[in-house]
């Protein structure tokens, strides 16, 4: 005995089963077609103005501050513009080493220089709070030259008596 067609055992109405499957048919085609469409103009206006709804600048602002990276900047920022701050003569001879704790180090060449700038300590802080704001400093350290150490050589052994 021969198996009844499936629309008699699924007891579908053969007269709009073509028409359910063309619509579905249709209709994901029509979705291919606007998502191929919007794919089209998205590339046609790349890079013109007014596509990208925030600038990159303010992008990495917000990274900036979100990151807590603002003292970083702010740091590099003085060590681009040492001469600004200390003048030409005296940039030539310091820069600033590190800032932690809101105590900024700077570093000179020799001890002269060291009391030349230890002497401007309260002018440098005021430009600095002034020009480069954000940034906290509470203290300000002068330091000479490092002192060399008196081993001999890379490797140091201690003598036998």
């Amino acid at each position: 005995m021969p198996k009844p067609p499936i629309c008699e055992t699924l007891k579908l109405d053969q007269r709009k089963l073509p028409a359910e499957v063309f619509e579905r048919i249709s209709k994901r085609a029509g979705l291919l077609k606007e998502r191929e469409e919007k794919s089209r103009k998205a590339w046609e206006s790349f890079g013109k103005p007014g596509r990208d709804p925030v600038t990159m600048g303010s992008i990495f602002n917000i990274l900036a501050q979100n990151g807590a990276w603002i003292p970083h900047l702010k740091m590099a920022q003085m060590r681009d513009h040492w001469d600004q701050v200390v003048g030409k003569a005296n940039a030539m001879h310091s820069y600033p080493v590190s800032l932690r704790d809101g105590v900024l180090t700077i570093r000179c060449d020799s001890p002269a220089w060291t009391t030349t700038l230890s002497y401007m300590v309260p002018a440098l802080t005021d430009t600095i709070r002034k020009n480069l704001e954000g940034l906290t400093i509470n203290e300000v350290k002068v330091t000479g030259p490092q002192q060399q150490g008196f081993s001999r050589g890379r490797i140091s052994r201690k003598l036998r008596y």
